[in-house]
Parts: structure tokens; C-alpha cells; sequence
């Protein structure tokens, strides 16, 4: 106790007025004396609970005569004024919670955004997290957690590593706080969706129909606004992993021979011909292989606008006598004539094919049935399945089974029908 008597009472033994046993002088001199020391008195360190300090400080405070838990690592650091002291307390490292696709993922969206999640609020200035391969795109903070949003979609089947960079250049929160490690995740995008490629050749013009795009009674525009906000998905390319919902209508005019082969959502011979026009029409090889180099042609031409030019052609080759060729263009008949196919000992098989090969003038050569050999000139050639064309072959008459395989057209009409069976033109082979 410093005082035992009441306010304004003098101690019995006090030596003067205010109960102090010296003069003022000397009272005033002990008073800087005191002063003086507190200056130059070394950090007073305090560590309630009996524990060792961390090397780890969150934040300073300014505190006197202050009461702290017991448990908690505190340190107390005297100030130049008096009765001042620092208080720090240790902080324990941030953790990831969650990432977003996580390790090991497959068939992901590559036009969707990559998230992940931390045990703190996250600095608005600080590392942000790395992708490999890398695309254009904008890491964002959300308080816990950072979103990469592309402009640009992974491509397909792609192998993607995340990485969280953690340590004294890592991640840090806004209390300070960092992972102690760097942190990976591992994820592998999906191909580009069937649908997709039926849409897309479809709006180009490479398939006989018509696709209407919906979403509850909305456009694709809309679409893409509402329900798929993120830049990446609003290109082809996004579109390409996630295209939007609608309705396939088969233009008029073909027959079901045709329909009856068609499906949106996975390979079909009408999808296989349509890619090969698309590939003719922008010089490249026609091959109907879907590689990077196709895709990124596709979503290019979506883009500017651009459509097939040839229009579509589909030819049925029936072969119950008298045997016709039908070809049709843009859901009209263009021409119907008498043909021959295949003898018994080298039949014309059924089937549909596209056009792969084309030549205004052949030399055609090969083996007769007998074994002999065979060279022979012929014209307007349009080659659909193996060695089978369709071409002008000089016959005495038409409407039987004749050639080795080939469906043969008299003059006339093999020149007519050479221009609308371009590259990728179905021919269906029946009867």
C-alpha cells in the first residue's frame, strides 16, 4: 500500500506539509533523478504463463497496467514515456481450405474459373497463386479466397498444375499471417463437347439443319449473360466445354436415309463430313481430325461470321435395278440418273461415306476379277469409300451392275454432279 491514511490527512511522522521528510529541493532533484533512469532503463519483457516468446508478431499495441490471460504468449516492451508498454502475441500460419478443381480432378471445364480457399482474409496486395501451361486471365481476392478468371479457355485434354507459393514470398493475410508451403494441385481439362462441334458446324452452315439456341425461352446471348458470366465461357472456345442448351430442325427435302443417321451428342458419319468440308474450305488437310489447329479454325470462323460457301450435298446410290443416282443439294433434287455399280465379284458396299479425294481426270488402274490388269481414263472422279468414285465411265448402258465398285455416270451427268460432290459430301450406297 502506498497511502494508509484518508485523502488530505498528514501521516503522524511526516516531516512536512505533503508528508514528505525532506525539502522540496531535495524532493524535485530525487523527481528528474527518477525521470532520468526510466529513460534510460533497458525493455522490460513480460511472459505471463511461464512460455517462451515466438519469433511471430502479429500487431503492437500501446498498453498500461494492462491484464492478459495466462496461456497467451505476450510481449511487453517499455516505451520512452512512462507506464507505456508494446504488447505482440504470436501468429499462427495460414492454411489452404479448399481448391477448386482439386488434385487428381479429370473432364474439367477449362473455361471455368479456378478458386481457392484459406483459414484467413487474404491482403489485397500479395503473391498470387501460378498456372501451368497459363492462359490470359485476372486473379481476384474475395475475402478467404483468390479466383482466377480466364479470357482465354484451357485447350482440351490439357494436363494443369496450380500452384499456391507459400514461405516469406508466399500468400499472406491481412493480419500477416503466410502459409509455411507452397501448395499444388493437379487437374487435367475435358475434350470439347460433341454438342458443341454439332452446334458450331451447324450455325456455320456444314450440317442440313438448323439449330435455335435456348435457355428457359432465352437467346444464346442471354444465355451466356446470365447463366455463364465468365469471359472465357462467353467465347466459342468456352462454349466449346459448356454449349448451351437448344433445338437441332432438319431442313426439308431429305430423305430419312439421311435424318436417320444423325445424333448431336456423339460421332456419326454426318459430323465426319461436315468437319472434312469445313477443313477443305479453309485449306487444310482433309483428314476430319479434330486437333488443336481445327478447333481453333472453327472458333475462328464462328467469330468473323464466316459459312460454308458450298452448300450441302448428300447422293444416294440405290442399287435394286434400274439403279439411280439421286444427289441432293440444299434440301433439293439437282439430279437423278441411271448408274452402275459393282458386279457379285466386286460389289459397291453399302453404306454412307463422305467425299475424301476428288480429280477432274484419272488414269484409274487395277486388277480385273479374271486377274488381269485394267488402265482406264475416266473423268470427274469423286473418290467416297476406298478405290468406290463417283465418275464418268463410257458404258453401251446404264442402270445395272457393271463396274468393280465404282458407281459410274454417264458424260452429262457425272459433269453435273462432279461440282456438288466437294469435299466431305455424303454418298450413301443402298439396295
Amino acid at each position: 500500500m502506498f497511502g494508509a491514511g484518508r485523502p488530505g490527512q498528514q501521516r503522524p511522522d511526516s516531516g512536512g506539509p505533503n508528508g514528505d521528510d525532506k525539502s522540496p529541493q531535495q524532493a524535485r532533484q530525487n523527481s528528474e533523478a527518477g525521470e532520468h533512469a526510466a529513460r534510460n532503463r533497458r525493455p522490460i519483457r513480460l511472459w505471463p504463463g511461464g512460455g517462451r516468446p515466438s519469433n511471430r508478431i502479429i500487431g503492437i499495441a500501446v498498453v498500461t497496467g494492462a491484464v492478459v490471460a495466462a496461456g497467451t504468449a505476450y510481449a511487453v516492451t517499455q516505451t520512452s514515456g512512462p507506464g507505456s508498454a508494446i504488447l505482440a502475441a504470436s501468429v499462427p500460419p495460414m492454411h489452404v481450405v479448399a481448391m477448386s478443381p482439386g488434385s487428381a480432378n479429370t473432364g474439367v471445364d477449362g473455361a471455368s474459373p479456378i478458386m481457392v480457399s484459406f483459414s484467413d482474409q487474404i491482403a489485397a496486395k500479395t503473391a498470387r497463386p501460378s498456372l501451368s501451361p497459363s492462359v490470359p486471365g485476372r486473379w481476384t481476392a474475395h475475402g478467404n479466397t483468390m479466383v482466377f478468371t480466364p479470357t482465354v479457355p484451357f485447350g482440351p485434354n490439357t494436363a494443369v498444375t496450380l500452384t499456391v507459393r507459400g514461405g516469406p514470398s508466399g500468400v499472406k493475410s491481412v493480419t500477416g499471417a503466410r502459409l509455411k508451403a507452397s501448395v499444388t494441385a493437379r487437374f487435367r481439362t475435358a475434350g470439347y463437347s460433341q454438342l458443341a462441334l454439332s452446334e458450331l458446324l451447324t450455325e456455320q452452315g456444314y450440317l442440313p439443319m438448323t439449330f435455335t439456341p435456348t435457355s428457359n425461352g432465352v437467346t444464346r446471348a442471354a444465355h451466356s449473360e446470365v447463366s455463364s458470366p465468365d469471359p472465357a465461357s462467353l467465347t466459342p472456345a468456352g462454349e466449346a466445354y459448356s454449349p448451351p442448351p437448344g433445338s437441332f430442325t432438319f431442313d426439308s427435302g431429305y430423305p430419312s436415309s439421311l435424318q436417320s443417321q444423325w445424333t448431336p451428342y456423339s460421332a456419326n458419319v454426318l459430323l465426319r463430313g461436315a468437319v472434312m468440308a469445313f477443313e477443305s474450305e479453309h485449306n487444310m488437310t482433309v483428314n476430319a481430325d479434330l486437333n488443336p489447329k481445327f478447333w481453333k479454325a472453327l472458333f475462328l470462323a464462328q467469330e468473323r461470321g464466316q459459312r460454308n460457301q458450298n452448300g450441302y450435298t448428300y447422293a444416294v446410290a440405290d442399287q435394286r435395278d434400274p439403279e439411280y443416282l439421286t444427289i441432293y443439294h440444299d434440301g433439293h433434287v439437282v439430279l437423278r440418273s441411271l448408274t452402275n455399280t459393282g458386279i457379285p465379284d466386286s460389289p459397291t458396299v453399302n453404306g454412307t461415306f463422305p467425299v475424301y479425294q476428288k480429280y477432274r481426270f484419272q488414269i484409274m488402274s487395277g486388277t480385273n476379277p479374271d486377274g488381269s490388269s485394267y488402265a482406264d481414263p475416266v473423268s470427274f472422279v469423286s473418290y467416297f469409300n476406298g478405290g468406290d468414285a463417283v465418275h464418268y465411265f463410257p458404258r453401251g448402258g446404264y442402270g445395272y451392275q457393271q463396274s468393280l465398285g465404282c458407281v459410274e455416270l454417264p458424260y452429262t451427268a457425272a459433269e453435273r454432279a462432279y461440282p456438288y460432290l466437294t469435299y466431305g459430301s455424303l454418298v450413301t450406297v443402298q439396295g
